[in-house]
């Protein structure tokens, strides 16, 4: 199997457990709430019970949680000043790009072709994304790249026509607002001077288009006809080259 082609069932019993228990502990919605009280500073425990007005022993349990599946850090600070003085404690945070990792796990969970005897987890899947995306508070497509040096960074696609390509260090200010602008490690992707290709939105429709690059644009490990708009679906695989510094996304729309 090329490493371009996309993997999309599962067969491995351990991988389907995690997934099961991954979406049991995002179920809850206290658990989604205490990730955005957190997203922006850390806070302990008494502090999360009373913005989510609950007690102090339930806020630990789903605290405890969410800190299993790694979603939130655990690390040592000052409480606020008493009359006894100041002292230390737990203080609990979102990691680092938390909410976009979480758009991000679920857009490619949403891809995996489930096995029969676990036919429940596509079920649990579609309303645990929908509330993540309502306490994000974000609720446009994505694409989220999952190769090379940058993997793991999410872009919201906030415009309807934006560029995709790579740094151009002769004209650092070439990209516009919005733009998608890659490393200059993914040399295989035009530069942003004259995009490798460009999304927009069309009504409620997403669509690609290359923009007549020497390396093509491809859906699905398929090349797509240059300078002709390709509609793109959710959980669709879109390579910018083929190959090494090339750039894969994976599109997810979120509403």
């Amino acid at each position: 199997m090329s490493d371009k082609e996309t993997v999309t069932i599962s067969t491995d019993p351990a991988f389907l457990q995690e997934l099961s228990e991954y979406l049991e502990v995002l179920s809850n919605p206290v658990r989604l709430k205490i990730l955005k009280v957190i997203e922006k500073e850390p806070k302990e425990i008494s502090e999360i019970a009373s913005r989510i007005d609950t007690s102090y022993a339930n806020t630990k349990k789903h605290i405890d949680q969410l800190v299993v599946i790694g979603l939130v850090k655990k690390e040592a600070g000052f409480g606020r000043e008493t009359v006894k003085g100041i002292h230390p404690v737990w203080k609990f945070s979102l990691i680092e790009g938390g909410m976009e990792m979480l758009i991000r796990n679920i857009g490619v969970f949403s891809r995996i072709n489930i096995p029969m005897g676990y036919g429940d987890l596509h079920a649990r899947l579609e309303p645990v994304k929908k509330a993540i995306m309502a306490e994000s508070g974000e609720n446009f497509p994505a694409l989220h790249l999952v190769e090379g040096p940058a993997a793991g960074t999410t872009y919201l696609l906030k415009k309807d026509r934006i560029g995709i390509g790579r740094r151009d260090p002769d004209f650092p200010a070439s990209a516009k607002e919005g733009d998608i602008t890659l490393p200059v490690e993914y040399g295989a992707v035009t530069r942003i001077t004259k995009p490798h290709a460009i999304v927009f939105r069309s009504g409620k429709e997403w669509f690609i288009e290359d923009r007549g690059s020497s390396s093509g644009t491809y859906i699905n490990a398929g090349l797509i006809t240059p300078m002709t708009r390709t509609p793109i679906n959710n959980g669709d695989v879109i390579d910018l080259a083929i190959g090494d510094s090339s750039a894969r996304f994976l599109f997810v729309m979120n509403g």
